[in-house]
């Protein structure tokens, strides 16, 4: 296992399709999570340079962050989903960098909000709030707490509203 504390980011290549995959199907127990990455690269939801890769100091892929588009009712904002890393890589901090990069991404193009629906004692380090205390939910049950989000900005209040996310999510 790495104990590596930094790690090199990037935005995804198409050389990187390959690998991204098998990052994403290493590191969940099914393929849903891949075969939405794959879906989403062909939905209009995709927002080139937002999909981040983690890369040691070889350039060996070990982790990846994508942000798509979605919407709270009519603003538009972004979804992190998924965040993936190899499992002999997970807790070095490399699915940590590449949410870091992707998030400054976002605000580098202008982007102000993102939502998240992920661990609740690991995305708050980002700055991501409980949704439902900004009158953020979804149609569907989750659990409160696992629903967050994010203003990318001071400048900009996340809005209220229902999370619409991109179809190949299917919610």
């Amino acid at each position: 296992m790495s104990t590596r504390t930094h790690w090199n980011t990037r935005a995804e290549t198409s050389a990187d399709v390959s690998a991204v995959r098998e990052i994403v199907l290493a590191a969940f127990e099914t393929a849903l999570e891949a075969d939405l990455v794959d879906a989403l690269r062909t939905d209009s939801s995709w927002i080139d340079g937002l999909s981040i890769v983690a890369t040691d100091q070889d350039g060996k892929l070990v982790g990846h962050a994508l942000l798509t588009r979605c919407h709270i009712d009519d603003t538009p904002a972004l979804c992190l989903a998924p965040v993936s890393v190899l499992p002999e890589y997970q807790r070095t901090g490399a699915g940590s960098a590449a949410i870091r990069t992707a998030l400054q991404a976002a605000k580098d193009m202008g982007e102000h909000f993102v939502t998240v629906l992920g661990h609740p004692a690991y995305y708050p380090r980002f700055g991501f709030t409980r949704a439902s205390a900004h009158g953020i939910g979804l149609t569907v049950d989750v659990p409160d707490e696992a629903m967050m989000a994010l203003a990318l900005d001071a400048g900009h209040p996340l809005p209220s509203g229902t999370v619409r996310y991109a179809a190949p999510f299917g919610i």
